[in-house]
């Protein structure tokens, strides 16, 4: 069930509560067991979803899944403020160092990875016209919800918070919330979920992630929000604390925020090999944007196979398209390197496209511009089919490519400048008409193209 929370304190979230009332069927109950001020009074329920209306501000509202009936996500309904225009935009709350707003210092509300993904393409959907969406860092309470939650926000001022078409965009995406699950799917264990580290407080590479991939991000710790997790670290126990102390308070928080996150990867921006040490050390494993990008639609199960059998994603390990839907049983297949390279240096697009199109998964070199195998292939294929695509962009170059059992030849005949200075044959423009395959006269001598071409034959064994 999806829980809604508005607060009268907040002008926007009571414009967006007014939108939901109107966008959606509610029947009116009373809840005699609280004050109206802490969401009793008249209570709004629809189909899988139960709205209630608070008179503190949000971020004050620690344990506020309590006075829901056992929800499954729950919803701030809230204005954003700031220098930022037309906007409407989501995240998720905590502290990473000390709580100015709502909640407790260096703790973190439990994320919504998947409906927080949903929201911002529902958001998208809505927005009205000049409306940016976005998504922003983790900041302010609060900090124990008791169930997984997020802001859904309209922004970044007054004439935005009163706007009737933007609160109804915010409106109708949170109610596109009812029966999404808080959390991806799991996956052979795993759950394709990140936690994010760096940037600024809007973050473009993580909404970029969000929007273009099929990965889900929770928590995020801008730059400004690390900074202010190892000023509380190091003042925690006052400013005599003791430097192990503030690494393992300042560790102890990272962790937090990858468990609140339900990740087990996360995403470090720039250049910070200390942090992904620190993050490595809790035991989550750090990936960059190619990783996110290279296994969408692959599923994770098979991600962890194929970096087993064939090498990380990070050290070249690229998917096929049968990747997305991978079979039980599968080859690993070395390929014959002298043959790739060549076939490589005739049309490398043309060797890419064939080992896209018909193989799961496959290694390469130079950052995964260039196909150098082991490929892996669904059982049921034999590895010949390789090696005849690959004897196929031979053919390009060379007059003749065939195979005699462990070994292919490939045979052309090439302008040999030695036999054309042998017979008299100045260097220029005739040289460029014989190797065309044209006939030039020399000395009253007409020089056929055959007559200066030599045979070259290359063996590549399989």
């Amino acid at each position: 069930m999806l829980a809604i929370v508005v607060s009268r304190a907040d002008e926007a979230s009571v414009h967006i509560g007014e939108q939901l009332l109107d966008a959606a069927d509610w029947t009116e109950t009373v809840d005699d067991s609280r004050t109206d001020a802490d969401g009793g009074g008249t209570v709004y329920r629809t189909d899988g979803a139960e709205l209630r209306e608070f008179e503190g501000q949000h971020l004050d509202l620690d344990g506020v899944a309590d006075r829901f009936n056992d929800p499954s996500l729950l919803v701030f309904a809230s204005k954003h403020a700031g220098e930022t225009g037309q906007l409407l935009t989501a995240h998720h709350t905590g502290n990473f160092g000390e709580a100015e707003y709502g909640g407790e210092s260096s703790q973190f509300a439990r994320a919504a990875p998947n409906a927080h993904r949903a929201v911002l393409d529902a958001l998208a959907e809505h927005a009205p016209e000049g409306y940016d969406v976005g998504m922003e860092c983790t900041h302010h309470g609060p900090t124990e919800v008791g169930a997984p939650s997020m802001f859904v926000e309209v922004g970044s001022a007054e004439p935005q918070w009163r706007d009737p078409a933007a609160a109804a965009a915010a409106a109708r995406a949170i109610l596109d919330l009812r029966g999404v699950a808080p959390d991806a799917p799991a996956e052979s264990g795993h759950r394709r979920q990140l936690v994010g580290f760096g940037g600024g407080h809007y973050v473009p590479q993580f909404e970029r992630i969000v929007r273009e991939t099929d990965w889900a991000v929770g928590h995020i710790g801008a730059d400004w929000c690390l900074s202010d997790l190892r000023e509380w670290a190091r003042l925690a126990d006052g400013p005599s604390g003791q430097s192990r102390d503030v690494d393992e308070r300042y560790e102890a928080v990272l962790g937090r925020a990858a468990a609140a996150s339900g990740a087990e990867y996360a995403l470090v921006t720039g250049d910070r090999p200390d942090l992904v040490e620190t993050v490595e050390s809790l035991g989550y494993r750090v990936v960059d944007e190619r990783f996110v990008r290279e296994t969408t639609g692959v599923p994770l199960g098979f991600v962890e196979s194929m970096e087993s059998a064939v090498c990380p994603v990070d050290d070249g390990l690229r998917f096929g398209e049968g990747a997305t839907d991978p079979p039980d049983a599968w080859d690993v297949v070395a390929l014959p390197g002298e043959l790739v390279s060549e076939a490589t240096g005739i049309d490398s697009e043309a060797v890419r496209s064939w080992v896209e199109r018909n193989t799961l998964a496959f290694g390469t070199e130079q950052r995964g511009t260039v196909v150098t195998g082991p490929v892996v292939l669904d059982d049921t294929v034999d590895r010949t089919a390789v090696v005849d695509a690959l004897a196929g962009v031979l053919r390009a170059r060379y007059d003749s490519v065939k195979r005699d059992g462990d070994e292919l030849r490939a045979r052309e005949q090439r302008f040999d400048p030695d036999l054309a200075e042998t017979l008299g044959i100045p260097e220029g423009p005739k040289y460029g008409k014989l190797s065309a395959g044209q006939s030039v006269e020399v000395d009253g001598r007409e020089i056929d193209p055959e007559t200066v071409h030599s045979e070259r034959i290359r063996r590549f064994t399989l």
